[in-house]
């Protein structure tokens, strides 16, 4: 017994005898901003959103899962490359409280130079980027927030091409004695893009179908994934755009 008690002396001793390994202080609201900026630029997606607001929307991703957002991500870095400046300037930041501000110079659509506000938030003494707001929605979606996220954003994009292929088949018709072309038409007379033929920037198949006059024409868009690269179909005619979730089917008319 006097051993034992003796050795966990020693140890006690011995340990409050080693030299206390500094920690490092927290990162200021701007230093996290320029770091969560640095990893998505240099695509090291898994540590841009640890100190962000969207950590919670990574626990639970499987390898598989995450690699199936990856062109997500991808895109979300090309965002920012085009949008803020490798070298990031900041002009300041503000704190109060538990919620900082830090004013980003960034470029505009057209290139020029703004200052723009990134919010952050302290979370277990720590500042992510972020909003409390988002945050309470990201922890209730969890792992779903970034699949839900694309599908919005799937839907929205497919609205637009929606509109561009209205305008297309107007400067079409209006160039071939008022006749309107099919997808492969539009393309070559360069009033879509040819990315349209593909799944992989919308996540949809679209068609285009005119009828053997050329006088009408309907185009549909169906999800490549119901209920992962997206849940509403389409159908675009002369009486505008309709959409619905039919399960990944196409859209009837009317």
């Amino acid at each position: 017994m006097f051993r034992s008690k003796h050795l966990f002396v020693t140890v006690l001793l011995l340990a409050s005898s080693l030299p206390v390994l500094a920690q490092a202080p927290p990162k200021s609201p701007t230093e996290t901003v320029q770091d969560f900026y640095r990893f998505l630029r240099e695509k090291k997606f898994r540590e841009a959103f640890s100190i962000s607001i969207y950590a919670p929307a990574l626990e639970g991703l499987t390898k598989q899962e995450f690699d199936e957002l990856r062109p997500d991500f991808e895109k979300m870095a090309l965002a920012v490359s085009e949008k803020i400046p490798e070298k990031l300037s900041v002009t300041g930041e503000q704190i109060s409280g538990d919620a900082a501000t830090v004013f980003l110079h960034v470029l505009d659509a057209d290139g020029k130079d703004k200052v723009e506000p990134a919010s952050l938030i302290k979370v277990q003494n720590a500042w992510i980027v972020g909003d409390r707001e988002n945050l309470d929605l990201v922890k209730k979606e969890g792992k779903k927030f970034f699949f839900e996220a694309r599908i919005s954003a799937h839907h929205n994009d497919v609205q637009d091409m929606m509109t561009r292929i209205t305008l297309a088949q107007v400067a079409y018709s209006g160039i071939h004695d008022g006749k309107f072309g099919n997808l492969a038409e539009l393309i070559s007379a360069g009033f879509v893009p040819k990315d349209i033929e593909t799944t992989d920037s919308t996540g949809y198949r679209f068609q285009i179908v005119k009828s053997a006059d050329a006088k009408t024409w309907f185009a549909t868009a169906e999800p490549t994934q119901y209920g992962r690269t997206g849940r509403l179909s389409f159908h675009l005619d002369s009486t505008g755009v309709r959409s619905g979730d039919t399960g990944g089917k196409p859209l009837l008319p009317r």
